[in-house]
């Protein structure tokens, strides 16, 4: 065991840093600017996991990391839907969680976006038919954009929240 200890103290960090990928660079100056055209500051997001394999929510906790940063952006992920501007839908919906969903809609002030993440969120995805599933997050709330793939990337994500920002405003 000190003999371990001695050859990584020795040895020392091993790594390097993640390399900013030139990408998202220049799509965050593009989401940054035209969040300040639009809303004047920065957007809150409520993150709404509609019954997911968490798939997409660890693609959306990869935004919040140091490598993609999306606070750096002006996106900020916001604890209450009374607080939020943008509500980001992960899953197919449940039956168990159709209602809590509508109330979350119900509960974000106008004027407010909802994007529907992952290839579930669209239609139910691989779940599509189950006794369990209502559908995608369309057969519940009205959805004003779908960012597809299973899961999306965090780049994919960001390309569609500054797709829908260019579409409506």
């Amino acid at each position: 065991m000190l003999r371990q200890l001695h050859v990584a103290l020795r040895t020392g960090i091993v790594t390097e840093p993640a390399p900013r990928d030139a990408d998202v660079e220049r799509l965050g100056v593009r989401l940054g600017d035209e969040l300040r055209r639009v809303f004047g500051r920065s957007l809150a997001i409520r993150h709404v996991d509609a019954g997911s394999c968490n798939a997409c929510e660890l693609e959306i906790a990869a935004l919040t990391g140091p490598h993609y940063d999306l606070e750096r952006f002006g996106l900020h992920i916001v604890a209450s839907p009374r607080h939020a501007d943008c509500l980001l839908v992960t899953g197919p919906v449940t039956r168990n969680m159709a209602e809590a969903l509508l109330r979350t809609w119900e509960a974000t002030p106008h004027p407010k976006l909802v994007i529907a993440v992952g290839d579930c969120a669209r239609d139910g995805g691989i779940f599509r038919g189950s006794y369990a599933i209502v559908g995608g997050v369309g057969d519940v709330v009205p959805v004003d954009a779908v960012v597809p793939g299973c899961p999306p990337s965090p780049v994919a994500i960001l390309a569609g929240i500054l797709d829908v920002i260019g579409r409506l405003y």
